[in-house]
């Protein structure tokens, strides 16, 4: 059984950048798992009190149109490791999920660490690269012409463990 793990796709983060092709993707993912009958899994980062767009009292915290519809579970969790909430781990033992396929929200943050947990655990991890996006920017990290999306997929892509792919290439092998 495969899973989708789609994290964080949440009302304030799509605010801060046109996140369109993005989005597109991950809608066209989970049509794909929901077709074939797979696991959809959508998280939500909160950080109760915090103030920020992750505060469980802000507009912004909400999931974005049709994730949490289209899940079969949202986990709530305040780490940028999906795994870090219990309820993620039994969920996938439960329905004898074997491979994973990560997207979402921010990618050098929650898709990174989520995926090296989910290797660490014996998943098979795939992470779509054009299906995940961030807020940050070269500026962010003071590095000029850095394209921190494809830093990620390149870093756990030469990490041999994390299969990485363009959404053009997913349709070709896994549909």
């Amino acid at each position: 059984m495969q899973a989708l793990i789609v994290l964080d796709v949440q009302k304030g983060l799509m605010k801060r950048k046109q996140f369109e092709r993005q989005q597109n993707n991950i809608t066209a993912l989970m049509k794909d798992f929901k077709n074939r009958q797979q696991v959809i899994i959508a998280t939500q980062h909160l950080l109760p009190g915090s103030g920020s767009i992750f505060d469980p009292e802000s507009e912004d915290s909400q999931l974005a149109e049709g994730i949490e519809k289209n899940s079969d579970l949202v986990v709530v969790k305040s780490s940028p490791n999906a795994f870090s909430s219990p309820e993620l781990s039994e969920y996938l033992v439960k329905h004898q999920v074997d491979q994973v396929f990560v997207v979402g929200f921010n990618a050098e943050y929650c898709c990174l660490f989520t995926s090296i947990a989910a290797s660490d655990r014996g998943y098979k991890v795939t992470y779509i690269e054009d299906a995940s996006g961030t807020v940050n920017d070269e500026d962010t990290y003071e590095m000029k012409g850095l394209d921190i999306v494809d830093f990620v997929g390149s870093v756990l892509d030469w990490s041999d463990v994390v299969e990485v792919l363009y959404m053009e290439e997913y349709i070709e092998q896994y549909q």
